[in-house]
């Protein structure tokens, strides 16, 4: 017998065997590397396979790094009405080479610990392109062209999703900008023209915005992100008129012409009226779509779902046994927080346990400036289900911190139960927000009612002690539109 030849059951020759690993991971987002070292260091062998990124999207492409231009850009706005402060400064440039350069650097380092991290819990990380060959076997093509064949007992899918790119005419050849591509912008653009009114979209607006850009976003619904309460949607459209950035909305999109970081054009319907939109640079923000095309899963016994995401149940079982899911390929909130519970979840489940992802208390923020964060029940949301429940709601003003720092655009509000006192849902639209809405998660978990948020003692002057002037306000009942006592 030809010691080379195929073996059908895995794929590989049969002179390399596959090797067998205890924890086979593909995708190397966070969920994925925590799982990893966390795994490893309970003894068990570990690989991680990922075609480009240590860590995954958010410590390179996402998450921090977008937060890092957006601090930048945070600065060039402090900058620009320093005199407001009493400081004056003459002209200012913006060198984007070098917001990009800080960017990368922060990158560098959160690579090169990630790696440490690696060797020191014993994981290992494999640089390729993994795709099934058979039940729980992956084919590893490395970045010399070798190949390795790995064979796990479990398994973890977790190579999340990218930019969708909707078939409008001329945008492909557009060569648009997603996320990724804006923020390796190394010259501010001159006119951003921003495909999506969604939480990328709105973040990355006001950045460029706030760089020099003229930015115009496109949005194709009635409002911007319109999950959101409609005092929140006011405020965010408030502000962006403010900082000078130009949103339609309602609008269809005929076609795209031209090529982004050149010259582009959008022909668009704009309320019944054809309109011509011409710009510099074109970003597509409108969603993003599941990295699971050309990863084999068929021969593995994975389904995906009508949206194209992994198949999978509460425990986050795919349809194939030893095999799971995590993250946004999965399904689940588009956020690392979720990604690392999801990890919690899996990790239970492997060792014996029975946690899974059905009520769970899903935080997040959104970091334009002042940030936008909530946790819990939307006011509109309750409304629809007939819950009933009393709002308390105070300008960002009335937090004393707030009014210190000059940072008073905004508010917040709770919801809370009428009967219990328990706090439904949290929501802050103003500076520190996502620090805000945290400590009221912790009440929340807690099961606290929203008097012994009140009645804390709570550090002078914070951010956080402005919950004290929210609980402490006259309630508005939402049984009996009208004013509530305390009870």
């Amino acid at each position: 017998m030809n010691s080379t030849a195929a073996n059908t059951s895995t794929g590989q020759p049969n002179a390399t065997p596959a090797e067998d690993i205890d924890i086979l991971i593909l995708g190397g987002g966070t969920g994925s590397t925590v799982a990893a070292w966390t795994f490893a260091k309970e003894g068990k062998r570990v690989a991680v396979v990922d075609r480009k990124y240590i860590g995954g999207s958010c410590p390179n492409i996402a998450c921090l790094p977008s937060k890092n231009i957006i601090h930048s850009a945070q600065v060039a706005n402090y900058v620009r009405h320093s005199e407001e402060y009493g400081i004056t400064h003459g002209d200012m440039q913006i060198d984007m080479s070098v917001v990009r350069g800080r960017k990368r650097a922060m990158v560098s380092g959160l690579n090169a610990a990630y790696l440490e991290n690696y060797k020191a819990t014993g994981a290992e990380f494999v640089l390729g392109s993994g795709q099934f060959v058979a039940p729980k076997t992956l084919e590893v093509t490395l970045a010399d062209g070798s190949k390795r064949w790995l064979r796990g007992t479990n398994v973890i899918v977790s190579t999340g999703t990218h930019a969708t790119i909707e078939p409008i005419p001329g945008l492909i050849e557009a060569q648009p900008l997603t996320h990724v591509e804006a923020l390796e912008l190394d010259d501010v653009p001159r006119h951003l023209l921003v495909i999506g009114g969604g939480y990328i979209g709105i973040e990355l607006s006001q950045a460029m915005r706030r760089f020099g850009s003229k930015v115009t976003v496109i949005e194709r619904h009635d409002t911007l992100l319109p999950r959101e309460d409609d005092d929140v949607t006011s405020e965010l459209r408030s502000l962006f008129a403010n900082e000078g950035i130009d949103i339609l909305m309602n609008v269809k999109i005929a076609r795209v012409s031209g090529k982004s970081g050149e010259s582009v054009k959008i022909a668009i319907e704009h309320n019944g009226v054809e309109k011509m939109l011409e710009g510099s640079h074109v970003l597509v923000a409108v969603g993003r779509s599941p990295n699971t095309e050309g990863l084999g899963l068929g021969p593995a016994g994975i389904e995906l779902t009508d949206r194209g995401f992994l198949k999978v149940n509460e425990r986050l079982q795919t349809t194939a046994p030893g095999v799971w899911g995590i993250g946004e390929v999965a399904g689940s909130p588009l956020f690392t927080h979720v990604s690392i519970d999801d990890f919690r979840v899996v990790h239970a489940n492997i060792n014996g346990g029975n946690r899974v992802t059905t009520g769970r208390l899903v935080p997040y923020c959104l970091f334009t400036d002042p940030e936008i964060a909530h946790v819990g029940l939307r006011e509109k949301d309750a409304r629809a289900q007939g819950i009933a429940y009393r709002r308390f709601k105070i300008p960002m003003a009335q937090d004393l911190r707030a009014l210190a720092l000059g940072e008073t655009r905004g508010f917040m509000k709770a919801l809370v139960d009428d009967e219990s006192g328990r706090i439904l849902g949290f929501t802050v639209f103003g500076v520190g927000a996502g620090e805000i809405m945290s400590s009221v998660q912790i009440a929340m978990i807690s099961g606290l009612p929203y008097t012994a948020v009140n009645d804390a003692i709570l550090a002078h002057p914070t951010l956080v002690e402005g919950l004290s002037a929210l609980f402490g306000s006259q309630p508005w009942d939402q049984n009996r539109n009208t004013q509530a006592a305390h009870p």
